[in-house]
């Protein structure tokens, strides 16, 4: 037996609700490899999930977590053996197939990474979902060049916006941090963030398609009327890696900034990367990432904890990375 965070639906009333329950192994869903879970995370899909609504899932009873560190337990798959340090992201683990809030996991081989050197498996679960997809954006700026001038973070204080502005000073670059939270200030200078952008100063509404050239790149995690804007300040040539819908999903901008300014507009999508590319941007954070920045985003939770943050994620109340301790 061991302890998952099991979300269940009411047949008569529609509801759902989340409680830690102990279960058999028998219950995983099918896989090739099982998986001995040690940390987890809490991202805006997983609060989806927990809450009230069901979001994402498709069935119930339903265990979250999109996402998991730990050793493989058990493998019919000849690149994973017993013992084996490995991480999971995406493939709609934690929303169609049970995730990582539980003690034990067994998903495809496929879908696993090995855990690179340089990274213990609470680390790994420190950059989690969040710190990944913001690795795939910096390399997709990295490719694309990124020009002279300050980088620019859209939702700075939050989970991808937290790696990749560490991620970026790290690099070397000037970044510039939008938040709409004064009081994150001091965190963000903590992660290398040279300046401060309030976020009415961004998320305006859009009055001319082009306006002075300001960022040398962007990683957007918010979307909707603030991607709009930031758009119409890029530099010439310039790219921005739009990685969240926290904004919404519409886009009130026009095609001037792609046309007349050579904007580059990159979609970064985590959930189904190639294994190479994956691997690519572990081994990249393992490298790049700073380890005592990486210490100051990371919230400490335990299962029980989970209704109730993922709650707090939905309202925008995080701050940094949550990792969630499956076994304590």
């Amino acid at each position: 037996m061991f302890k998952a965070l099991m979300v269940n639906k009411d047949a008569e009333t529609g509801k759902t609700s989340a409680a830690v329950e102990e279960i058999g192994i028998d219950r995983l869903p099918a896989g090739n490899v099982t998986v001995a879970v040690e940390y987890s995370t809490v991202n805006y899909k997983d609060g989806l999930c927990i809450g009230p609504g069901g979001g994402l899932v498709r069935a119930y009873p339903h265990v979250p977590g999109i996402d998991f560190a730990g050793t493989v337990e058990a493998s019919d798959d000849a690149r994973y053996a017993p013992g084996d340090k490995v991480v999971l992201t995406g493939w709609r683990v934690g929303e169609v197939h049970w995730g990582g809030y539980a003690q034990k996991a067994r998903v495809k081989a496929d879908w696993l990474v090995p855990l690179p050197d340089g990274l213990d498996t609470r680390q790994a679960m420190a950059v989690g979902t969040a710190g990944f997809t913001a690795m795939l954006a910096v390399m997709a700026l990295e490719d694309h060049g990124i020009k002279d001038g300050p980088v620019l973070v859209t939702g700075a204080a939050g989970g991808v916006g937290s790696v990749a502005s560490a991620i970026l000073a790290k690099l070397g670059y000037d970044v510039a941090g939008v938040t709409g939270r004064p009081e994150t200030a001091d965190y963000l200078r903590s992660l290398g963030v040279t300046q401060i952008v309030e976020r009415g100063e961004i998320n305006e509404t859009v009055k001319r398609p082009l306006e002075a050239e300001a960022w040398g790149g962007c990683v957007d995690a918010v979307g909707g009327p603030m991607l709009a804007r930031v758009l119409g300040q890029m530099q010439y040539g310039a790219s921005v890696a739009a990685v969240g819908l926290a904004g919404g999903a519409g886009l009130p901008a026009t095609v001037i900034p792609f046309l007349l300014r050579g904007v580059n507009l990159l979609g970064i999508d985590s959930v189904m990367q190639p294994y190479d590319n994956r691997l690519r941007a572990w081994t990249r954070i393992a490298r790049d990432l700073p380890m005592d920045k990486l210490e100051a985003m990371i919230h400490p939770a335990v299962l029980s904890d989970l209704p109730d943050l993922g709650a707090a994620i939905l309202k925008g109340q995080v701050q940094g990375r949550v990792v969630v301790d499956v076994n304590a």
